[in-house]
Formats: structure tokens, C-alpha cells, sequence
């Protein structure tokens, strides 16, 4: 084909940090050629990047005849810049969390199957090969019937939700826009939409059972318009039961790595996914495997998403780790654990994955 033009919307700190260098590292392959975002920064992130078009404005994004579009505004605007996006032509990356409502992940899931886009989210880890490993050794070495699942992740958000500063991977020159984290109708949350997304997608990479239904408790230690810590449990459709911890740790603890485990228990084995130690160990009919891993080799690579947006558009792959469905029941059950914390009891899902 010939060379795909890509565009971005939302030009933030995250993009700036992680989505424009991946592409810019890719101008031999493609041509970026529109970006939106402030007016107060938006030409000098088209002149670091290259960029002809630079917007404060998203339809001169959606109007540049773009093959693929990196949607990174607030989460709230994710529905309609992605669903805008899909309208004019475009393959999709998506920003975590897909969407803040259910439904409307489900229709930007069902709109690129409908016109034949590909609609990918930007859950990182999915792209690693860490991960990626870990789902062929669950495929080769399956654990049965999942019985039980726990997740816990901690990572330095807390500054970032508090407004008191920023967070460790963005990028110094640009500050991110404080509502797009703390405002709840931008953001939808705290922690739980900010990090446990990443938590929820990694899991329902390994384990492919929908969530019924999940009762959760949330918590802001001090003034805050959203939450810090988010406790949730979960019954899934088959009757297993699951936790999912989340934590905003402090600035430079554990040099600012990311905490993030998983473990599941099948009738027939168990396995355990850990970024944090590079772990991933798979016991099935008797039979213990453990990858042999380098070390850092769970580290966030942020290039990850757009890479594979890029190598799906050209061609190089077929594999989607982290496609529309996915992205849409990490939504699910993120809706239902803050309307559970809100209403102080359990909450059903949508039914659908």
C-alpha cells in the first residue's frame, strides 16, 4: 500500500511522551500529518514532530484523509473523536479507558466491524512480549475451568489524582492537563480508570471469561474530586470469583516501576503474570513452566500501541492483543465497580463479551 497518514487527536502530555515519538520513529515507514490538541502548545508539537497540519481544532484531523488515528483526548471524548474517526475512514487507537460508558464501547466495537476498521486500545502491556508469551503458554498449557482471579497493581499516580504534580513517565516539557485526570466527567474516575484498565486488560488477555457481576469499595485518603485505592471484587459468568487491588503508591517507590501481578486458578492448573518481577509461570496437569525472562523485561514500553496500530495497517501482522471487545469489558466492569462504590452494593455487568 502506499504510505499510511496518520493523525493524532489530543496532543497531551501522553501523546507527546509516548504516541507522537513512536510514529515519529516511523516516518520511513509512515507520514504523520495532522495533529490537534491546545492551542497553547499545538505548533510547537507540530514543529518537534514534523507535522504539517496542527490544530487547536479536531475536524482539520478528520478531514486530512488519515489511514490511522491515534485517539488521546480525555477519556469522556474517546466515544466521539473515536467514533468520528471510524466515520472518516480511519483505523483507530484508542487511549485508555476506551470509553467511560459501557454501551458505547460496545457501538465503537460493533462501528469498525460494520465498516472494517481496525480498532485497537492503547493497553500497553498487551503488546509485550511478556504478555504475549504468556497467552501462547496458557494456550499450549491450558489451567481447565477458571475458579479464581486476582489482580493487584500499584503505580505512582498519586500526585497526578491529587493535583499536586505530575506523573514520572510524562513528559517534563508538556504538563498534562490536570481535568483530564481529576475532572470526573473527563476522566469517569481516579485509579480505577487511569491504571486498573491496563490491570483488567492484561487479565482478560490470560483468562477468557466475562465478568457477571462486582461489588467494590473506593477510596480518596484526602481532599480529592476522585479516587486513590480501589478494591473490587468479582463474580465471573461461570461462578468463579475474583479481587482486583489498585494503589496510587508514592513518587519513587520502587524507582517508580509499576506494580502488577496476576493470578489465576483453573481445576486442572494455575498460572501467575508479574511485570513487576518478571514472572510468568504456568502449572498445568503437573506440569510446571516458568518463562525465562531478562531482566526490566515487564517494563512499560509506551511505543507498544502505536507500533501495533502501524504494523496492523501495514500489513506486518494480523494479531490484535488489544482489540475493540477486550477494550469494551475492561469498560463493563470499570462502570459497575464505581456504580457499586457509589450505591454501596453489588453490580451486574452488561452480559456482553
Amino acid at each position: 500500500m502506499s504510505r499510511p497518514r496518520i493523525g493524532v487527536i489530543g496532543a497531551g502530555a501522553w501523546a507527546v511522551s509516548a504516541h507522537l515519538p513512536a510514529i515519529k520513529a516511523r516516518m520511513s515507514e509512515v507520514d504523520l500529518v495532522a495533529v490537534s490538541g491546545s492551542a497553547a502548545h499545538i505548533r510547537r508539537i507540530a514543529d518537534s514532530f514534523d507535522c504539517p497540519i496542527a490544530s487547536a481544532d479536531v475536524e482539520d484531523v478528520l478531514s486530512a484523509g488519515c489511514d490511522g488515528i491515534v485517539v488521546s483526548s480525555p477519556g469522556g471524548l474517546h466515544f466521539l473523536h473515536g467514533m468520528r474517526a471510524l466515520d472518516a475512514g480511519a483505523h483507530v487507537l484508542c487511549e485508555k479507558p476506551m470509553t467511560l460508558d459501557p454501551a458505547e464501547a460496545w457501538a465503537l466495537t460493533d462501528a469498525a466491524r460494520v465498516k472494517d476498521r481496525l480498532l485497537t486500545v492503547s493497553f500497553g502491556w498487551n503488546f509485550m512480549p511478556i504478555v504475549r508469551d504468556a497467552v501462547r503458554l496458557l494456550e499450549e498449557q491450558p489451567i481447565g475451568d477458571l475458579e479464581q482471579l486476582s489482580i493487584s497493581m500499584s503505580s505512582q499516580t498519586r500526585e497526578l489524582l491529587l493535583n499536586t504534580g505530575s506523573y514520572p513517565d510524562a513528559t517534563p516539557e508538556t504538563v498534562p492537563e490536570q481535568s483530564t485526570w481529576t475532572d470526573p466527567r473527563l476522566a469517569g474516575g481516579g485509579y480505577g480508570q487511569a491504571q486498573l484498565s491496563h490491570a483488567l486488560a492484561l487479565a482478560f488477555a490470560l483468562v477468557d471469561e466475562p465478568v457477571r457481576d462486582v461489588f467494590a469499595w473506593m477510596r480518596a485518603p484526602v481532599a480529592g474530586s476522585v479516587e486513590l485505592h480501589d478494591a473490587v471484587s468479582m463474580r465471573f459468568a461461570n461462578g468463579a470469583v475474583g479481587s482486583v487491588s489498585g494503589g496510587s503508591a508514592h513518587l519513587g517507590a520502587n524507582g517508580n516501576k509499576h506494580h502488577l501481578s496476576v493470578r489465576g486458578i483453573g481445576s486442572s492448573g494455575q498460572f501467575l503474570v508479574d511485570v513487576d518481577r518478571e514472572a510468568v509461570v504456568v502449572y498445568s496437569e503437573g506440569q510446571e513452566t516458568a518463562l525465562n525472562l531478562a531482566a526490566n523485561a515487564g517494563a512499560y514500553v509506551p511505543s507498544g500501541p502505536v507500533n501495533g496500530l502501524l504494523d496492523l495497517i501495514l500489513g506486518r501482522t494480523s494479531m490484535n492483543p488489544a482489540p475493540g471487545a477486550l477494550g469494551a469489558h475492561t469498560v463493563d466492569v470499570l462502570d459497575a465497580a464505581y456504580r457499586s462504590a457509589r450505591e454501596g452494593g453489588p453490580v451486574a455487568c452488561s452480559g456482553r463479551w
